[in-house]
This record gives structure tokens, sequence and C-alpha cells, in this order.
């Protein structure tokens, strides 16, 4: 088995400690992509939470994605909310063999999340995430955020040297 490149510009999850997890992130990355978002991976919001994928549309709207790779993953997973004021859209994405099914009583889906089946590949949105409008001013300093994070990223891709 040969390595193959990486294409250095596309969608990864610097963080994600599985294959898995970064196939699914670039998977959901290109399904987002192919909605009209603008979209980079490991996004630092305001709060200091790290969202898995960020993406905002030519409205302004903001889409946060989490990945969950396995059940025990998605039932450990107290922070999620916090990412729910950083948002318009809030969607889980998940590998295409998740036990959806596992997730339902108590643990069901939460109402104010959509869901993302994804592999290295694509995407498909099989549970719609309501819009829930953000809130002006952190509309604009989270779009500031993201606009200053992506140009950072490709600016280290064009000077790597500089160490910005």
């Amino acid at each position: 088995m040969t390595d193959q490149p990486q294409d250095p510009t596309a969608p990864t999850a610097p963080g994600a400690t599985t294959p898995v997890a970064t196939d699914v992130v670039r998977g959901a990355a290109r399904l987002l992509a192919d909605m009209g978002y603008a979209v980079i991976p490991e996004f630092v919001l305001a709060s200091g939470r790290r969202a898995d994928i960020a993406g905002v549309d030519g409205r302004g709207r903001v889409v946060l994605v989490e990945v969950k790779i396995s059940l025990g993953d998605f039932r450990g997973d107290a922070k999620w909310p916090d990412y729910l004021e950083f948002c318009d859209r809030f969607f889980f994405a998940v590998p295409p063999d998740f036990p959806r099914d596992a997730v339902e009583g108590p643990l069901a889906w939460p109402e104010r999340t959509g869901l993302i089946v994804a592999d290295r590949f694509g995407g498909a949105i099989i549970r719609p995430a309501p819009e829930v409008l953000m809130h002006a001013n952190r509309r604009r300093a989270e779009t500031l955020r993201f606009a200053l994070a992506a140009a950072g990223r490709l600016h280290r891709l064009s000077d790597p040297e500089r160490g910005l």
C-alpha cells in the first residue's frame, strides 16, 4: 500500500484521530460546498470551542457541523449545545455505518440539530437542521472570525516559511 499525496487545499480534520473521522469531515464539507457554503474545518468559535466544520453561505448564514464516528462518541458529547448560539443551522455528521436507529428515546437526535451521513466522497442530509437565526452582532463577529481564519490558512499555504 502506498501513501497518496494529500491535497493541501482539501478539507480535512487536523484534529481527527481516525481515518473515518477525516473521511466524514471531507464528505460533509463537500456536501456543504455543493450547497453553496464556503467551508473550513476545525473552526474556533469566539467561545473557544472548536467546530469540526464551519460554513458561510452567500446570505451570510452560518452552519456548524460536529462529526460523530461512533455511538459512544455521540452519547459522550455534552458540549454540542454550546455551538448553537454561533450558527444558524447545526448538524451532526456520521459515517454510513453509524447505528442511527440506536439513537432513540432519551438519546434521540436533538430537536435543534440536523443529520448528515458522509464518507470521503460526499454526503447526504438525512434530517434537515432547522434554521434559527443568530443575533446580528454575533453573526458579524463570527463571519469576521471565519474570514480571518480562512485568509490566514490560505496565506500559510502560499507562504509556509512565514509561520503566521
